[in-house]
């Protein structure tokens, strides 16, 4: 856990950068910073590894308060990845992720051989080791820049708008492996971006701040978009926050029956009973068939595409479970709209 009591943070030019915070980030969890340019984020951020001190107040990681600690010694122990990976140019990809376990005093082999296992965790081919970081994509180069995080398995991980720098597909498979990277290794994560969608889609809380370090809220996702604490944090969220908590609601409660037989439209299987399309006398339409843990909105949008307003629900095998009516879809996604808190 990583804990600010009462944290204030002032520079030399007088300019206050974090306000009094209190707030805490739990082990093993995924929170997000996020706000407009000059909000404090980054300072927060970068004051967990002492690269800025604070001016006042106290911040413990894992109990300990980490102005008691040796600042290079807490660094090494926290894991930090920043825009652009910021990766040593003269170094193979392989040297940089070792770079850590070399200073922690492992030996070369056992440091190297530590960056090759990595470079598999983080989705990337052996031969890529050998090469150096400017015959790497950017999306390839943020990958190093997390396996360089994580060599030495530190507990923590520091996160400066990581994918922030590369194309919008590109992120989104960023993103998709850091979930798998978290799923897997349950760090304690902190993670700035200015992007809300990105933060809706990775934090386990979200901490909003505004302008002068103040922290305005700070809760689960869907909490945040149901109950914004104010105007500011709901125009910070968007006119479409209704269908981010979409997003973020399951399939898991609606109710499914069987595939229907006979009529216009038949739901084809293959020898697995996995589905394959809707088909009528002269027509194909393609399936997309969803599991429980898919987004009410994925379900919505699958409805809309469905030639008999049905979604196919299938499970981890893909095998058919039975089907959900557009008009069961749409009454869950009413009560998810009525959760969402007008402000005044």
């Amino acid at each position: 856990m990583i804990q600010f009591d009462a944290v204030h943070k002032r520079f030399p030019n007088g300019t206050t950068a974090v306000h009094d915070l209190t707030l805490e980030m739990p082990q093993g969890g995924v929170t997000v910073l996020v706000g407009s340019s000059g909000c404090g984020k980054t300072t927060t951020l970068r004051m967990i590894n002492r690269m800025v001190e604070p001016t006042s107040g106290t911040i413990r990681v894992g109990g300990r308060d980490v102005t008691r600690q040796d600042a290079a010694e807490l660094r090494r122990s926290i894991g930090y990845v920043i825009q652009q990976a910021g990766l040593f140019p003269h170094r193979t990809v392989l040297d940089n992720i070792a770079t850590v376990p070399l200073l922690l005093g492992q030996s070369r082999r056992r440091a190297r051989a530590r960056a090759a296992e990595l470079l598999e965790t983080v989705g990337l081919a052996p031969e890529a080791g050998k090469r150096y970081p400017h015959q790497l994509s950017g999306g390839q180069q943020q990958r190093v820049g997390v396996a360089r995080a994580l060599a030495a398995d530190p507990p923590v991980l520091l996160m400066d708008e990581p994918f922030g720098a590369v194309d919008p597909v590109v992120r989104t498979q960023l993103q998709d492996e850091l979930l798998r990277l978290q799923d897997e290794l349950s760090k304690t994560i902190v993670f700035v971006t200015h992007d809300i969608d990105e933060a809706v889609r990775l934090g386990d809380q979200i901490a909003v701040f505004r302008t002068g370090g103040h922290l305005v809220q700070c809760a689960p996702p869907a909490d945040l978009l149901a109950r914004p604490a104010d105007d500011f944090v709901a125009d910070f969220l968007g006119a479409e926050r209704g269908l981010k908590l979409l997003s973020l609601k399951t399939l898991a409660d609606v109710p499914q029956g069987p595939a229907p037989q006979g009529g216009t439209w038949a739901l084809v299987l293959d020898a697995q009973g996995r589905p394959l399309h809707w088909a009528s006398k002269d027509t194909e339409v393609p399936v997309r068939p969803l599991t429980d843990g898919d987004s009410l909105l994925s379900a919505l949008n699958e409805s809309v595409a469905s030639p008999t307003g049905l979604i196919a629900r299938v499970d981890a095998d893909g095998t058919l479970t039975g089907v959900s009516s557009r008009d069961d879809i749409h009454e869950h996604a009413g009560r998810a709209h009525a959760e969402v808190r007008v402000v005044a």
